[in-house]
């Protein structure tokens, strides 16, 4: 029995998707974690910056006591702005992450359905990610949404999944 529901962000839910930004740097075993400090910064802050403005979509997951343990994001960057998975203008960048505690349980299959589902309604043609390729479980689960790598980014690859297929 599914033992979560998902919901889309609401305004609450800013200071955890400030969470769930350090929780989405990957940190290989046995290397130590970066500093909480770290998601301030500008190339990372603006994942979470001013959340709500138009183009950004996204979804919480709520445990049974309505506590959030996972949210997945799309947000468009410009040309002059890029992040680390951009593509294009055209082409909301995705993050999600999970409380650890929640990992490997099926909630980031839900949580990615949902989005590309949104995406599409809105007719979004392609989605972006950028992902740390010694992260095993989320390639496979990006692998499986028909993401494709198209470039290698310092120790990154930048996939893009074709939300016309």
């Amino acid at each position: 029995m599914r033992q979560y529901a998902i919901r889309p962000i609401a305004a609450q839910d800013v200071p955890f998707l400030w969470e769930m930004l350090y929780e989405s740097l990957h940190v290989p075993d046995g290397q130590e974690p970066f500093a909480r400090a770290i998601v301030r910064e500008p190339q990372l802050a603006k994942y979470v910056e001013g959340w709500g403005r138009e183009g950004d979509a996204g979804c919480v997951a709520v445990g049974p006591d309505g506590q959030p343990i996972g949210s997945i994001t799309a947000r468009l960057y410009a040309e002059g702005d890029k992040s680390y998975g951009y593509v294009g203008s055209d082409a909301p960048e995705l993050g999600m992450a999970l409380l650890p505690a929640h990992r490997g349980s099926g909630i980031g299959t839900a949580l990615l359905a949902r989005l590309v589902e949104e995406l599409r309604g809105r007719s979004v043609k392609r989605v972006s990610l950028s992902v740390d390729p010694r992260n095993a479980a989320a390639m496979a689960l990006y692998r499986r949404f028909g993401f494709e790598e198209v470039r290698k980014d310092g120790t990154s690859i930048v996939m893009v999944a074709n939300l016309d297929a």
